[in-house]
């Protein structure tokens, strides 16, 4: 395509939603720790290769093929539970935040068990600040 010669309405979508596709038969539900597997939505697991995408923004349950029902995911930065068998700790700020299941992140990745999802923003009391 050559260069513009005029002025063009370019097409825009918020960078903080998108609408994925959802592996067949599996429930997402909502507030949940997304993350893609082989392209498709799943509820976080511990498990190697997975993409972290966000929040479930509601529930849905994928169809009989993958990707006949799309979902919801927001990006930002969400409170998860902090896995008390390896915690994340101040210290951790800005490093990797590994899945645990869709709502506990860990330290690490359990000797190469599990996925890096976000980038840990913060801990606290309440937890673990994980952004996507």
């Amino acid at each position: 395509m050559a260069q513009l010669s005029q002025a063009r309405a370019t097409d825009e979508r918020p960078g903080d939603l998108r609408a994925v596709p959802v592996k067949a038969g599996v429930t997402i539900y909502q507030g949940s720790l997304v993350a893609l597997e082989a392209g498709v939505a799943i509820a976080a697991i511990t498990a190697l290769n997975l993409t972290g995408l966000g929040r479930a923004q509601e529930t849905v349950t994928g169809g009989i093929a993958d990707g006949d029902v799309r979902m919801d995911v927001k990006r930002g930065v969400f409170l998860f539970a902090n896995d008390a068998g390896d915690p994340i700790t101040l210290a951790d700020i800005g490093a990797s935040a590994f899945a645990v299941d869709d709502q506990t992140i860990a330290a690490t990745d359990g000797v190469n068990t599990r996925s890096a999802v976000g980038t840990i923003f913060d801990v606290d009391a309440a937890g673990v600040w994980v952004q996507f």
